[in-house]
């Protein structure tokens, strides 16, 4: 049987993914993407948050919810379209790392700027100033907490033993 404490733990996990999913289908829909998609944003966004000698491809998907095949084919569409470059790592012959170009970074801001207007738009008066503060604290709390855990967590079989 389930503890009440797993169970308020995996309603609230529902509640906050819904609201992802409500909210990302509601920007997602907002015509700032014309010049992008908004995966291809969330790249350039990252990059421009990362350091200026850009991420390998591994630290890139860290942020990004993408496969790390499917992220390789974007950042290759994006080479192509000027707005990232690949380079060489100094001291890793066979390492690469992500960087924004100017056109990049260019249009990650022009696009952001949109961006940011249509997410104030969509979450107006939603939550106050406060709640605002402690969401962002409790987000944060939970994907650093999450980032720190085994990279493959086991978890107990729900099934009695026989």
């Amino acid at each position: 049987m389930m503890s009440a404490h797993a169970m308020a733990r995996a309603t609230a996990w529902e509640s906050l993914f819904r609201a992802q999913v409500a909210v990302v289908r509601h920007l997602a829909a907002d015509d700032v993407w014309e010049e992008l998609t908004m995966k291809e944003y969330d790249v350039l966004f990252t990059l421009s948050r990362g350091p200026a000698d850009g991420l390998r491809l591994k630290e890139l998907n860290t942020d990004v919810l993408l496969s790390q095949p499917s992220l390789s084919r974007l950042v290759d569409r994006l080479v192509s379209r000027g707005l990232v470059a690949r380079r060489a790592v100094a001291d890793d012959l066979r390492g690469t790392r992500v960087v924004l170009t100017d056109a990049g970074r260019a249009l990650q801001r022009r696009v952001g700027r949109r961006h940011v207007a249509s997410i104030d738009a969509a979450l107006g008066s939603a939550l106050s100033a406060d709640e605002l503060t402690t969401l962002t604290e409790l987000t944060d709390r939970l994907r650093n907490h999450v980032a720190s855990l085994p990279a493959v967590a086991r978890t107990t079989s729900t099934k009695e033993p026989s």
